[in-house]
Formats: C-alpha cells, sequence, structure tokens
C-alpha cells in the first residue's frame, strides 16, 4: 500500500475536501486515516500552507529575474546599530 500526505478541510456534514487533488490514475478505492489536532498541537507560529505556497512562489520569481543579492554581501550591515 502507498501512502500520500495531504491536507483538507471537513465541512459541517463530515464531508472530506481536499486542499488539491490528488494526481493518481485508476485508483477508485482509497483507505483514508484523518489526523486531527488537538488544541495542543496547534502551533502559532506555524503558517499557513497558501502563505509558505506563496513566498516560495514569490522567491523563485526573484532568483528567475536575477532579483538576489550575491551571498558574499547578505551579512552586510547586520551588525550595525
Amino acid at each position: 500500500m502507498k501512502a500520500i500526505e495531504t491536507t483538507g478541510k471537513i465541512d459541517g456534514r463530515g464531508r472530506l475536501f481536499l486542499d488539491r487533488p490528488l494526481a493518481l490514475a485508476n485508483y477508485s478505492h482509497v483507505r483514508i486515516i484523518v489526523l486531527v489536532p488537538e488544541d495542543t498541537d496547534i502551533d502559532p507560529d506555524d503558517d499557513p500552507i497558501e502563505t509558505v505556497l506563496e513566498g516560495l512562489q514569490q522567491g523563485f520569481h526573484e532568483a528567475i529575474t536575477g532579483q538576489t543579492l550575491p551571498l558574499s554581501q547578505m551579512w552586510d550591515g547586520i551588525d550595525d546599530n
């Protein structure tokens, strides 16, 4: 059996909606394990997946278009007060 991790939401009627379609072919039945966070599992510093993806897309765009700093300049001025 193959495992795929993804995220989704459960609506008020108990239906599961995945955040993204699974790229699977010829599968008609699946087994599903639902992990529900408890109050103690929630990390307020975790960014939503959409925010992380937006940051990655922006970073790739900047890298492709040459909007980068040479590594030798990244720490210039970091100790200035």
